[in-house]
């Protein structure tokens, strides 16, 4: 890990620690303007993240808990250098008690990640990855378990919320694979597919905070990411991203070509 990854890493395990878990159960929450959930601990931890992330690297900081002309504008002007953070990652699990949330930071430039950091700190794990240097898991390099052959064998993680409801309804009444799951935190979604505790992923459309650090990590850890509309990744909408992924190949091509085939 370069010193760079190593002070991305310091820093969002500090925010967590001060900013998150003092407040994890305690903490009153509003909904936003589309629906989803905020807490103190949200604003606070995305305030505290981007000082401590402009220390490293003094770009611009584009946040989930800003306002979209905010987000619009940062995008645009951060080709050099961006950084993308989604300070709290699963609020609604955060509020509830349920134990999977996550703090996310990606460095962009060019708008594509470069750098990428996922830590979940109540089971103390911390996903990172550079680009071509591969991704981690505390501090080691990341070796997942190894995918299952078929589909048929696959767990997969599947976020209906967004998906066509024709391909709902088939998931629902003929699932291609053994067994699905979804805890609604989409940057660990993407670790877990590139550790392997996840087969196959899918996902109706994700925001750019949400995807940014997770999808590096899972290239860097070896595995496949695409969209349900094209093949290539990098080419979807950046607010509004869909997300067919995989850590193995074959099982990927396979992942990939059942989804298309039900639309």
């Amino acid at each position: 890990m370069s010193a760079m990854l190593k002070a991305v890493v310091a820093a969002v395990k500090l925010v967590a620690a001060e900013e998150i878990m003092p407040r994890y159960l305690k903490v009153a929450h509003q909904r936003k303007s589309d629906g989803s959930l905020c807490t103190e601990a949200d604003m606070a931890a995305q305030t505290a993240l981007s000082r401590k992330l402009q220390a490293i690297l003094n770009v611009p900081v584009l946040g989930e808990e800003m306002s979209a002309v905010e987000q619009h504008a940062l995008w645009q002007a951060g080709n050099d250098g961006l950084w993308c953070i989604d300070p709290l990652d699963g609020t609604s699990n955060f509020v509830r008690g349920l134990p999977y949330f996550a703090v996310s930071a990606a460095l962009l430039r060019e708008g594509k990640s470069v750098l990428g950091v996922v830590y979940d700190p109540v089971a103390d794990e911390v996903f990172a990855a550079e680009q071509d240097r591969g991704a981690f898991l505390n501090g080691e390099k990341l070796v997942g378990r190894e995918a299952v052959e078929s589909l048929e064998e696959a767990l997969a993680n599947v976020d209906l919320k967004r998906l066509d409801m024709k391909l709902v309804a088939r998931l629902a009444a003929h699932p291609p694979y053994s067994s699905q799951r979804n805890f609604g935190a989409s940057a660990l979604d993407w670790c877990y597919t590139a550790a392997g505790r996840y087969d196959v992923y899918l996902h109706g459309g994700q925001k750019l905070w949400d995807y940014a650090a997770g999808t590096l990590i899972l290239r860097e850890a070896g595995g496949h990411a695409c969209c349900i509309e094209n093949d290539d990744f990098a080419q979807g909408d950046i607010w509004q991203r869909s997300v067919i992924a995989s850590r193995g190949a074959q099982l990927f091509e396979q992942w990939k070509n059942w989804i298309r085939a039900q639309q």
